[in-house]
Order: C-alpha cells, then structure tokens, then sequence
C-alpha cells in the first residue's frame, strides 16, 4: 500500500494553511487581521497571486452586509431591470434577506415552475472540498425542486463533446496526460499548437501544492526535447525553452496541422500499420486531405496560404514530427473560437498518422501549462464530494449559450444530436462565478440579464456580478473559514484553517444557505442533520476509505489536522497516455462505437450539421485575418491573465501593479502601433460593432503583425458600451462553436485600435453607493 508524506508538527501548535487554486501557503495574523501569506516550502515554483488578497480582505470593495437593489426592494421582482451595474443598494440584515430570498423562490417555482431558476453559476470559486459555492447552491435548490443546469465549461466546451466521438471520453483522457517526467526521458519534439503559456499553468482546479509545469518544461529542454511554439505570440513559450516559433495567423490551427497531415501520407511518412489496428476512418480522411470530396487539396501549399507558415517550413515539420518521437499538443485555447472542435480532432488525427500514441514521450496531450495538473505524475484518488442530491428538473442548456436563453425563452438550439428548449428563466441565482468575466459581448448580455425578475448573487467584493445582482449575500473567503483542500489533480492534500473571524456579517455559503432552508421547511435536507465540522469529518473519512480501497494509506482526521497536510505519493508507474489501449486495443477498447479512435464519426456525420462534419475539417471562422476589413483589420486575442485566475483577485496588488494607468494592457506589434500613430502607454480604445474597452498600451515585437493581445478579468466597468477597465469580453462574440458542442468562441474576434485623448477613468475601484435600510 502506498502511503501518503505527512509534515510533521514538532511545535506544540503548527502554523495556520490554507490553499487556494494558485497554491498553498501558511498565514499570518496578528490582532484578528491577515497580514501576510508565505509561501509552501513544498513549491518549487510558489505563485505570486495568492497574496494579492490580504490588502483587500477587508478593503472597502469587501462586502459586509446583505444588500438590496434599491428599485427591486422598493418596487419588486422585475422593476427596473436596466438599471442593474448603476442602481444604488440598500444594505439589510440577515432576517429580512432571508425572508426575502425564500419569499421570491416561493413565488417563482410555484408561479412558473422550478424549470425558471437557473442556477448556473459557473466559475471556480473557492478550492475547498466542503466550501465550493456551485455544489452548496445546486444541493438547497435540489432540496427546494430543482433548477434549471448547465452542461460542459467555458474552457474547453467543443472538446468535451467532440473528444468522447473520437476517443470514447473525454475527462478520461485530460486526467492520463503523458507526465513530464517521461517527456523529459524521451520525448524527442514537442509541437504546442496554442504554445506553452506558463503562466496559465499557476492554477489548478481544486487547489495546488506544488507547481510542476516549469520545472517540466525546463528539465525536458535540458535533456534534448526541441520545442515548436505554433502561436500569434512568442510569449506563449518561455524564452528558455529555446522554442521555434512559428507565428500562423489565429484560428488557422486546423489548416496547419491537415497540410502537415497531407504532407506525411503524400510522402509516405505515415504508419498505416497503427491506423489499421487503432483506428477507423482512416481512408475517409485521406480521401478529403486529397481533394477527392470537395476538389481543394489540403497540400502544405494550401496551408501556407491559410495559416501565413511556409510551405516548405511546414514540410520540414512533417518530416521532423516522422523521424522522431513527438508529441502533438494542443491547448485549451484552440477550443474556444468558431468551429472549436476541429483543432482538437485534426491534433488525434496527426498524432495517430505519425503512429506514436501510447508510446512513451509521443502522441497527443491536451492543455500542458494550461493548468498545473495537466502532465503532472499523480496518483488518481476518488476523494468525496458533497452529494448534490437529484436535480428533478431535466432543462438544461450549453453553459455558453447564457445570453441566448435569456433572449429567446421557449426557443431551441441544436446540441450534440439533440434539440434543446431554453426555458422561460425568472431568478437567476450565480454563486462561485462571475459571468460578467466568462461570456463573450458582455453589452449584449446586460441587455439580457435586465430581462430577469430577480437575480441573487453569493459574493465576498463588488464586483460585476454583485453589482448586477438585486440581491446580494455577503460570503467569506477561503481564509475565514475550515476546509480541505483534496483534489485527484493535486497530489497534496492540505487543511484550511479559519485564520480570522468572518470579516462584517459575511457568512459562508453553507450558513447562507441552511438560512434560507429554514424558511422553506427545508434544513433538515439541506444538512442532512450535519454540522460543516461534521461535514469535514465526513469527507475525508469517506475519501480515506477510498483511497484505502486503491491502495494509498491517508493519516486519520485527528492527525491530519494537527500536521496539516499531507502528500499522496506517485503512481509506481509513470503516466503515459493510451499505454494501456496501445498494448492490447482488444482488452483496452475505447468507449468508441468501434472501440478504436474515430478518425471518422458515423455518429457525428449522422447529426448532419453542416458546421462539424465527419471528421477533421477546416472550415473557415467567422472573423479571423482572412476575413479583415478596414473597420475590423486586428484579431484580438484574450487570453488567461498572468496576476488573476479570471476575475478572482482583480483588484488584488498584483493585478492592480500589472494595470496602465488603472487599465488592463494591450500588446501590439511596432508596426501597427506606427500604422496608427500610437505610442507606448497611451490609452486606446478598441472596438467594433459589438462595443469597445479602453486598455494602456504596450507594444512588442512577441506578437504578429496585424495581431493584439489583452488578458480576460477586467471586472467589467460599463460606460454605455465601452468598458472603462479593459475587459475584452465587450469585443468578443457570443456564437457557439458549432451545432455539436455550442461551446464559446472568444478568439475568433476582430478589432479595431485608436487613441483616446480624454479617457474616463474606471470606476470599478470604488464600491456602489450602498444605503441604510429606512
């Protein structure tokens, strides 16, 4: 049996912990106050983020009371929709938000049906096993008849659906990432479709102990792996990496990586031997990348011309990927632009022509640095998680299409062979999440959102969404509160204490809920007769149990608590890929139709959608540079910020030290600043038909011409249409990838850049003006 490494406490106390999605770290405080995080002498790579929350924790964007819209306490559900983002609040006490909030609920489920409350709330909320906000909402609405759900994610929509057709499943396969360590030992050519940013791979869902991702790429250069960085921005790889850098134009991934295709098996390059045995479909595919379905064969010429690579530059990368062992990696972002799902099946499709799937250092990877568990040697444990109970309720709509249910309630939408209805959506309550930083053209969406009767928000600071809300419930942090931090993706498992008293009246989610629970006959269910202390007893000894049945000895609770934390030793066998499938695919079969990779889907093909066909396709976006015009000639790329995850923390020090002039930056290339006159650190304004934010400038040659690069998490700041912090999200456009997957298309997205003299200065700095109760 394995065991797990305790830290042993040789004090008569140990020191407070806590963990958070960017790492662990040991709290200090005097006189009831947070005044300093140190980092986990376990992190070789300690994140700077975390601290950004002990100048704010009680800052004056701290919530700490229940506050009302005032137009919904004075006039009711529904009053003044419009007014959400700029109407002041009142501040109330626990009672009469209470009664309120399970008056409204009574009134919606009873007068609609509980089809009309969608509790979405999607985001990553805190990283505690007991605390995390969705599943404390999604189990009291469970207790009270339901609500209305949302499937898939907005990080990798289009590969949640497509890879199940192609591989079988999908989280199966995320969670088995070749380890780097077993790249560093033989992979040979690592080809990272999207790059390697590394500092997306800060965070991890469910909280970190270590972080890996540098350390990983590091050792494999070291050790000879040659990295290709096939990206708009050079900053995508770290400069020690010594990369290649292949600039192609954003969104031409698919064209790319079919003229590479096309390349391999008009050159013989290709191992028709490991596509006989381990996939299907094979004869389909080659039969579009040569031109005999539609006349345009996908030759690296064609794909020059696509993807601005030359051809010859992309032949010599065909023959390199052949002649060594190499892994085809593509990154989360590569899902989130317009017909999403096809990088991701043209990346298994290349990676199965060159025949390496399975083997040590080659074949595919999906997300490396995108989070910090992706290729990191773990142990897999099934820990607990807090039973949500049965939604009784089936409604439900792809996470992205938020907007278009709100606009079209009774109205239908096509889904991975199904027809979806929206429903008609009276109270929408979101906890954990902020949808004013996930969803695209964000001006379109407060239109929307002024539709609803009444929106509940659980939030810890002003941010956009509590500002959005009518009603809005005060939570804590992770540092005012106990929790565990026990994730399969990480293999630390570390206890949060409650360092300091809940700061105001803020209560945690579970004492909001059990609140409201009383008031509706429900507390009893909702508890299930628990204390949150028995609730913690509960899941980790329900999770040692499990991990006992796979073979790692946890401490018991008593003596977890008192060390701290604890560290689940590494699989005996490093992680490789579809090793297992690749040994013996008759005892290994994939949950494919044909239990082989499905490099043609009959299932997919019988959908009959003419944006996501039966295989690998290239089908040309939306908006990209193929199609720019004079008003619209830059494509904007947002991608993860590197001083926030999303929006958590936006107004901590470290982001707020990233900011020009309070804004979020924008990095363009010399010549285009020159093109229109601008100069570094000036305020632009970027824009298009959908809207417009105002960013400090940056200009840099780590990003193609005719490309601009603005991180997501501005908390979204409106000024008519125009966003007065930087937050992209006013730019990008609210479209599903495909009729298949529906997931968002963020980076399919062209702007325009001009200088603003006379700016206004953000306002999302100061909190809205909340009033005493009357």
């Amino acid at each position: 049996m394995s065991n797990a490494s305790p830290q042993m406490n040789t004090g008569r106390e140990r020191d407070l912990l806590t963990n958070a999605h960017w790492g662990t770290y040991w709290v200090d405080v005097e006189d009831g106050r947070v005044t300093g995080l140190r980092d986990f002498e376990q992190d070789p790579d300690p994140s700077p983020i975390g601290h950004g929350i002990v100048d704010v924790m009680d800052g004056p964007l701290r919530i700490t009371r229940p506050a009302m819209r005032k137009s919904w306490l004075d006039h009711g559900p529904g009053a003044r929709g419009d007014l959400r983002g700029s109407d002041s609040f009142v501040s109330v006490g626990w009672d009469e938000a209470e009664r309120l909030v399970a008056a409204e609920l009574d009134r919606v489920r009873k007068e609609h049906g509980n089809a009309s409350i969608y509790a979405g709330s999607y985001g990553w909320a805190s990283a505690g096993r007991f605390h995390h906000a969705q599943s404390q909402l999604k189990r009291f609405l469970n207790c009270i008849g339901g609500f209305t759900a949302s499937v898939n994610t907005y990080s990798y929509a289009a590969a949640e659906v497509i890879m199940p057709h192609v591989l079988g499943d999908f989280h199966a396969h995320l969670e088995r990432n070749t380890c780097w360590e077993v790249l560093a030992e033989s992979c040979e050519l690592f080809v990272a479709f999207g790059g390697l940013p590394v500092s997306n791979g800060q965070i991890g869902q469910g909280g970190t102990g270590a972080h890996v991702q540098k350390a990983g790429m590091l050792a494999a250069q070291a050790n000879g792996t040659r990295f290709v960085n096939v990206s708009p921005m050079r900053s995508d790889a770290l400069d020690a990496l010594k990369a290649d850098w292949l600039p192609l134009r954003p969104s031409s991934d698919t064209a790319m990586m079919l003229g590479l295709a096309h390349t391999l098996i008009k050159e013989g390059l290709h191992d028709r031997a490991f596509l006989d045995r381990y996939t299907v479909g094979f004869d389909r595919f080659a039969a579009y990348l040569r031109g005999q379905t539609d006349g345009i064969a996908k030759t690296a010429d064609w794909a020059a011309e696509t993807c601005d690579i030359p051809a010859d530059r992309l032949r010599a990368l065909a023959r390199d990927m052949a002649r060594h062992r190499t892994m085809v990696a593509a990154s989360y972002s590569l899902t989130r632009q317009d017909h999403g799902e096809q990088p991701i099946w043209a990346a298994i499709a290349l990676a199965a022509l060159l025949g390496q799937i399975g083997l040590p250092g080659g074949g595919f990877g999906f997300g490396y640095s995108a989070m910090n568990n992706n290729g990191l040697n773990r142990r897999y444990v099934p820990y607990a998680a807090l039973p949500q109970g049965r939604n009784p309720v089936d409604s439900v709509i792809p996470v992205a299409r938020v907007t278009d249910m709100l606009e079209h309630p009774g109205g239908t939408v096509d889904y991975n062979g199904r027809v979806l209805t929206y429903p008609d959506i009276r109270l929408v309550w979101w906890a954990g999440g902020n949808p004013f930083h996930h969803h695209q053209d964000l001006n379109r969406l407060r239109r929307a959102w002024a539709r609803c009767e009444t929106v509940i928000a659980n939030e810890w600071c002003w941010n956009a969404l509590a500002r959005h809300a009518d009603i809005v419930l005060p939570c804590t942090t992770h540092l005012e509160r106990r929790d565990i931090a026990m994730s399969s993706k990480d293999p630390f498992i570390t206890a949060m204490d409650a360092a300091v008293p809940p700061v105001g009246e803020a209560r945690d989610d579970h004492d909001i809920l059990r609140g409201i629970a009383a008031h509706l006959g429900v507390a009893d269910a909702f508890t299930d007769g628990r204390s949150p202390g028995d609730w913690l007893r509960w899941l980790y000894d329900t999770s040692r149990e499990a991990a006992a049945r796979g073979g790692v000895a946890l401490p018991d609770y008593e003596t977890f608590q008192q060390q701290g934390w604890t560290r689940v030793s590494p699989p005996e066998k490093r992680v490789i890929l579809m090793e297992q499938f690749r040994a013996d695919p008759e005892a290994y079969p994939l949950k494919t139709p044909s239990g082989r990779i499905e490099l043609f889907s009959e299932t997919v093909a019988g959908f009959g959608y003419d944006d996501c066909p039966g295989h690998p396709t290239w089908l040309e976006p939306v908006e990209w540079l193929g199609r720019a015009t004079t008003k619209a000639p830059l494509h904007l790329i947002s991608t993860q910020p590197r001083t926030k995850l999303h929006s958590q923390l936006d107004h901590g020090k470290l982001s707020r030290a990233d900011r020009i002039d309070g804004r979020s930056p924008v990095l363009m290339h010399p010549e285009d600043a020159a093109e229109r006159g601008l100069s570094e650190g000036e305020a632009v304004r970027l824009f298009n038909a959908r809207g417009a934010c105002i960013a400090g400038l940056k200009i840099s040659d780590t990003v193609r011409p005719g490309v601009v690069q603005i991180a997501t998490g501005a908390w979204y700041d409106p000024d008519g249409d125009t966003c007065l912090h930087g937050n992209p999200n006013t730019l990008t456009l609210d479209k599903g990838t495909s009729r298949l997957a529906q997931g968002p298309i963020a980076h399919s997205c062209l702007v325009q850049i001009e200088s603003v003299r006379h700016a206004l200065k953000p306002r999302i700095d100061l909190p809205p003006e909340v009033k005493p109760r009357d």
